[in-house]
């Protein structure tokens, strides 16, 4: 018997930044996501034994683990022994995880194994947690018991799955779930290029600076996060509406205000790809994610796509393919 479950990875099209302290419990955040057909899968196989072994199967990498005192943060695998601390669990047998992303792409990920481990364990050992309780659990793990730096998006979307607008304050989250139509769905799927820059980052070091910035009032950080929420209720009237195009400019002047949150937030690499994709027809697009790298999202007319596709991998791009999601975290057994 194992038991299983997978999360959804996600991309943010607008209002990334204004979930992270302290700016949502001042000002208020939001933020515009859709999760996407790239996973964080965790599967479970009891064993006889009295440890645990983890294995990574992205890294080809074990690691085992008799009891809580093994759990000890040292740099390895810290959010899995993070997990298995705040739910006061440790079973025995195989945990397997495989991941459709690295870290420090700019997709989630880290939040999203976060989400997928917790809501295996409690699937296993308690009654499950509503999606409220799971995406609080994720983030308290991540970012309270870790204290890694970060917004509040990642573990709501990977929980929920779909098209989100998400509000955020001291007083909480609130998750909106948007019914986007049939064919708005296929036209932003048909005009979107994912690329990934080649290039990986810790987010901590963006978003430290972009905290120092705001609480400083550092240049124009304030300023331009109070616009990037403005630009997240336009992007959601965009995508409801279906103005696909607008959609498009509105990832342009996002990126453009996205890049005045911290002075690390690009540099030369993934300039010049976004450079070369507007030069080549690119409506709009951005960097997924704190910064720093991971992927770019860019909206190109269809005519356009190959071509584009071609001269960014000829620059050191890869271009993967992707479908939207609509369904979150989901467990399962396999008898």
């Amino acid at each position: 018997m194992e038991h299983r479950s997978r999360a959804p990875l996600r991309i943010s099209f607008a209002g990334g930044g204004t979930d992270v302290s302290p700016y949502p419990e001042e000002k208020g955040g939001c933020v515009i996501n859709s999760t996407v057909n790239h996973y964080i899968t965790c599967s479970f196989v009891p064993g006889p034994s009295k440890e645990l072994k983890v294995h990574s199967l992205d890294f080809d990498t074990v690691v085992r683990f008799g009891s809580q005192r093994d759990l000890a943060y040292d740099g390895n695998m810290d959010l899995i022994k993070a997990a298995f601390q705040y739910m006061e669990v440790l079973p025995s047998g195989d945990l397997y995880i495989s991941s459709d992303a690295p870290p420090g792409s700019g997709l989630g990920s880290s939040s999203t194994l976060t989400v997928a481990l917790v809501a295996l364990l409690s699937y296993m050992g308690r009654e499950p947690l509503s999606g409220y309780e799971l995406a609080s659990t994720a983030f308290k793990i991540e970012r309270e018991l870790l204290g890694i730096p970060g917004g509040r998006q990642d573990q709501y979307a990977a929980v929920f799955g779909g098209f989100n607008f998400m509000e955020f304050s001291g007083q909480g989250t609130i998750v909106n779930p948007l019914k986007v139509r049939k064919d708005v769905v296929a036209e932003l799927e048909t005009n979107l290029l994912l690329c990934f820059t080649g290039q990986t980052r810790g987010s901590a070091k963006v978003i430290e600076d972009q905290t120092r910035n705001l609480k400083e009032k550092k240049g124009r950080t304030e300023e331009s996060m109070d616009r990037t929420k403005e630009l997240a209720v336009r992007m959601k009237n965009a995508i409801i509406t279906g103005g696909t195009n607008e959609f498009g400019r509105l990832l342009h002047e996002g990126w453009e205000l996205k890049k005045e949150f911290s002075g690390h937030m690009t540099n030369p690499v993934i300039d010049g790809l976004y450079d070369t994709a507007k030069e080549m027809g690119a409506v709009g697009g951005k960097l997924l994610g704190a910064g720093g790298g991971g992927y770019l999202l860019l909206f190109v007319p269809f005519q356009k796509r190959r071509e584009v596709s071609r001269r960014l991998e000829e620059k050191g791009g890869k271009m993967v393919p992707f479908t939207f999601e609509f369904g979150g975290c989901r467990t399962w057994t396999v008898k």
